[in-house]
């Protein structure tokens, strides 16, 4: 599918801005999967390198009052977001100072203080929550809007037609925020869905949805911005299929056999991070010593997240039921 030229390079902090994000995400996810290998982080874990144009361009376009759902790729969102380099890699590392006290782990990264509503671990189960946040707001008078994140494979499960359709029906405050990187875990979105294009189906429901580049950040960025103006605007809900790949397996456990390396090789030609700095180059806006210092910068955010986890502790053992049950003792049933 052929995107309309990309937007024009915003000024030189905020295009920065977007290539430091992207960076962050990139570093940070490429030391968890050498911790992984050390047996640092434990469970599963699901990169998003590839598809980080998503996050950076998306994110940062929403209002901190704002609230984003996400699914268990959802380290970029997280850090995008504002919740703190530190609190992610803790909760990675399953230690009491990450964003949910070393009880999600990967898939389940969640902080109040942002309105960063996980993570989580189960196909379009982020969906039914977005509507029901958006309903809230709606309830209570909040100038809200809920941004959702899920997968193309998530378009298989009835909480995705059950979502869109009372988000429409409904005229809530939602963006659908589709990362279609042509793959549901191992299954090509090409032999498992008759009708291939997600915007055309999302439009169905009588809202408004189109596709966007998500390898080029400036178009994410525009893309969201028209999106979360209308639905501000109350326009009702989006839905944006963001064109993405990841470069990755679909997490540790995966042998990738479904794809072949001559088709990723081929998306890396259209890696996010290196059009959006060769863009800037050719506008004088980085030179390689400014990269280099971008670089640094993040490498050090990242590593003192490391020291950050490694110096943390565990919960106790007698928290081991606080937070899963409510004391009933002494009271009537």
């Amino acid at each position: 599918m052929t995107f309309p030229p990309s937007p024009p390079l915003p000024e030189a902090p905020h295009a920065r801005s977007l290539l430091r994000s992207m960076l962050l995400i990139r570093r940070f996810e490429e030391r968890c999967a050498e911790l992984y290998t050390q047996r640092k982080i434990h469970g599963f874990l699901h990169l998003y390198i590839g598809e980080e144009a998503v996050a950076a361009g998306s994110v940062p376009v929403l209002e901190p009052r704002d609230s984003v759902v996400a699914t268990y790729r959802e380290h970029g969102q997280a850090l995008a977001r504002g919740v703190p380099t530190d609190a992610v890699m803790a909760e990675m590392y399953g230690k009491q100072e990450g964003c949910a006290r070393g009880r999600g782990g990967s898939m389940h990264l969640f902080d109040a203080g942002t309105r960063f509503f996980g993570g989580n671990a189960i196909v379009a189960g982020g969906l039914p929550l977005a509507v029901g946040l958006a309903l809230a707001a709606r309830m209570r008078g909040e100038d809200r809007i809920t941004a959702c994140y899920f997968g193309d494979g998530a378009v298989a499960e009835g909480e995705f037609h059950e979502a869109m359709n009372l988000a429409a029906l409904w005229n809530l405050p939602v963006l659908f925020c589709c990362e279609n990187n042509l793959y549901a875990m191992g299954t090509a979105l090409r032999i498992s869905q008759a009708e291939t294009d997600l915007a055309l189906r999302a439009a169905a429901y009588g809202m408004p949805a189109w596709a966007v580049d998500g390898m080029d950040v400036l178009a994410v960025e525009s893309s969201t911005r028209r999106a979360v103006e209308a639905i501000r605007g109350g326009a009702g809900p989006h839905f944006l299929e963001f064109r993405t790949y990841r470069f990755r397996p679909h997490s540790m456990f995966d042998p990738e056999l479904y794809r072949s390396r001559e088709e990723v090789d081929e998306w890396k030609k259209r890696d996010p991070i290196p059009l959006l700095a060769g863009r800037m180059r050719d506008e004088g806006m980085l030179d390689d010593a400014g990269m280099e210092v971008l670089e640094q910068e993040v490498a050090e955010e990242v590593e003192a997240s490391v020291a950050f986890a490694e110096g943390g502790t565990w919960e106790a053992v007698e928290d081991l039921t606080r937070f899963v049950h409510s004391e009933t003792e002494g009271r009537q049933p």
